[in-house]
């Protein structure tokens, strides 16, 4: 007699309930191969997603996926409230963040061109459990960024009209949900159908909005050098405020990169797009790092101009730069006007590829049976993720109708920092334990080992009262790390070298790059820790309620079987030939 569902009927849901720690047990650190990944994973989606993108492609959703949400809605806040002029150096920070992070990214996307990203990366090497956790805070990243991009293309599009709103205000709903934003709503419902229809004519509307984007936005650097002040980079507008290029001193320019840190989310998006990669060993390295260095130098001489145009105190959080325009160039409205209309199409493109990249994590995550299989379903004539798409499109849409941008930014920067810090320490495990042929525990005592003592010295410098005392306990912190990463590396020999390509100097990279995540984690602020906290726990709920019943059902049945993923692995490595 077959084994019911564990859904088949509220008493065998009773049962499977009881059966909890016995499925946990089994399933929570359950790793896929890399073959089950690429291979019969896949298969799970019906049609195949179409490889019809090149490294030029990448780059191109790179810059559109990151230039126009960061810089055009977190750079006022983070210079108004962080860290001033030096704001500039909080992007940098971020930028340099990002980029060991994208170095990371690359390497597993390399190895495992498959759409799933950080769930994917996090399943093959720590397991089910730990994967569920990081693909679902990073699709609730994406959907609310995108919900607050959104909001920002409305807040631009009012000033290109010339009008003070374009929202309605409800006076009835509580402070920080009451102006509803129907364009908002409008512009994600458009995306929707437009990434619902096809991959390779979203990649053709991006890249000419994109390169439409990039020329607005060399206009904002050249007018903004030209017509502003270098006094204002140490001159407050109220002499009452802080002065200097530090205002807020060290720590302002620390919780501004991690306020902008959700400008470089885009490059993950990038990634979930390996499956759709032509020659994904040569194409996907030039276009995830090259993107990102590209659009970090973009972002520090943005945010210098706008810095150069007005005093920090002056800037609009809401629409920094086309405020700056309009006030801090001589009155030049019309140029505020048209930095409007800029933005907003830059916001678009950033949408638009965020939105491709949530839909394709969702796509993956239901291949893995964790969530209904019905949002890995791809769509023959499309060659889309139609359900996925459809789905987080209006989960976004009601999200974007409501909630405040403040609210929303706060909760997404977190997140993402997490889900970064879990592949710089997957990409090492991976590199220096092999599952049955090497000894896990060295590796996971140096991951464990250095990521706190990164915490220490977070701790100190976000508490310790200032003085030599908290220098010296800094700077010992700073040793003790080098020393745990230098005797790792000298004594622990690595389990495997990639075939194709390779974070660089290894382990130093993707430690320094679990440092900074660490680092910037440090300087968020406490409700985004408790809205962390809150979502983190609703993830796990889901995943002990459903999740691992779904995924214990499929195994069971010979879906997520060892001796499929044994049959998958001859045909492991042959999307990197592709």
């Amino acid at each position: 007699m077959e084994n019911p569902s564990s859904f088949s009927s509220f008493k065998s849901y009773l049962h499977a309930l009881s059966d909890t720690p016995h499925r946990l047990s089994r399933r929570a650190c359950s790793a896929s191969a890399s073959s089950e990944e690429t291979a019969r994973a896949r298969a799970r989606s019906g049609s195949d997603l179409r490889r019809s993108l090149r490294w030029h492609d990448l780059i191109g959703f790179g810059l559109g996926g990151m230039v126009g949400a960061g810089v055009f809605v977190t750079s006022g806040r983070a210079a108004r409230l962080c860290a001033g002029p030096a704001v500039v150096l909080s992007y940098a920070l971020a930028g340099l963040c990002a980029l060991l992070s994208a170095f990371c990214y690359t390497e597993f996307a390399v190895e495992m061109p498959v759409a799933g990203g950080a769930f994917s990366y996090i399943r093959a090497t720590f397991g089910e459990f730990l994967a569920f956790v990081t693909g679902a805070n990073l699709v609730i990243d994406y959907v609310l960024s995108n919900a607050a991009v959104a909001r920002g293309f409305t807040a631009y599009l009012a000033t290109a009209l010339g009008h003070p709103t374009l929202r309605l205000t409800l006076h009835s709903l509580p402070e920080g949900y009451n102006e509803m934003d129907p364009i908002a709503v409008a512009i994600v419902l458009l995306l929707t159908f437009i990434i619902c229809y096809s991959t390779r004519e979203s990649s053709w509307l991006n890249m000419v909005l994109t390169v439409l984007h990039i020329l607005f936005i060399v206009f904002v650097i050249v007018v903004g050098f030209w017509r502003g002040d270098m006094r204002n980079f140490t001159e407050p507008g109220n002499p009452e405020n802080a002065g200097g290029f530090f205002p807020f001193g060290a720590s302002g320019v620390f919780n501004g990169a991690a306020m902008v840190y959700l400008s470089y989310i885009g490059y993950d998006a990038v990634s979930t797009m390996a499956e759709e990669v032509k020659n994904p060993a040569k194409n996907i390295p030039v276009g995830v790092s090259g993107s990102v260095i590209l659009v970090t130098v973009l972002y520090c001489l943005m945010a210098a101009s706008m810095s150069a145009l007005l005093p920090y105190d002056k800037i609009d959080p809401e629409a920094p730069f086309s405020g700056a325009f309009e006030v801090g160039a001589a009155g030049w409205r019309w140029a505020g006007n048209m930095i409007g209309a800029g933005a907003s199409m830059g916001i678009v493109t950033s949408l638009l590829v965020a939105m491709l990249g949530q839909a394709r994590y969702m796509c993956v995550i239901g291949r893995s049976c964790v969530v209904p299989t019905w949002f890995a379903q791809v769509h023959p004539a499309t060659s889309t993720p139609v359900n996925a798409s459809a789905f987080l499109g209006i989960f976004t849409a009601a999200i974007a109708l409501f909630t405040d941008l403040n609210i929303l930014l706060n909760l997404v920067s977190i997140g993402s920092l997490f889900v970064f810090y879990m592949v710089a320490n997957a990409v090492i495990y991976r590199r220096y334990a092999s599952h049955g042929t090497s000894n896990p525990w060295p590796t996971l005592s140096f991951l464990f080992c250095f990521s706190l003592t990164s915490l220490i010295f977070t701790l100190l410098w976000q508490f310790a009262p200032p003085g030599k005392p908290k220098t010296y306990m800094l700077g010992s912190c700073i040793a003790l790390a080098f020393g745990v990463v230098l005797l790792f590396h000298l004594m622990v020999p690595q389990a495997r070298k990639p075939e194709f390509w390779g974070v660089p100097f290894m382990p130093w990279i993707p430690s320094i790059s679990i440092f900074l995540n660490i680092f910037l984690l440090g300087s968020l602020d406490k409700p985004s820790y408790v809205r962390f906290g809150f979502f983190s726990g609703l993830v796990v709920l889901v995943y002990v309620l459903y999740s691992v019943h779904s995924s214990f059902d499929a195994e069971r049945e010979g879906i997520l079987s060892r001796k499929a993923v044994e049959m998958a692995v001859e045909n492991g490595g042959e999307d990197q030939k592709v």
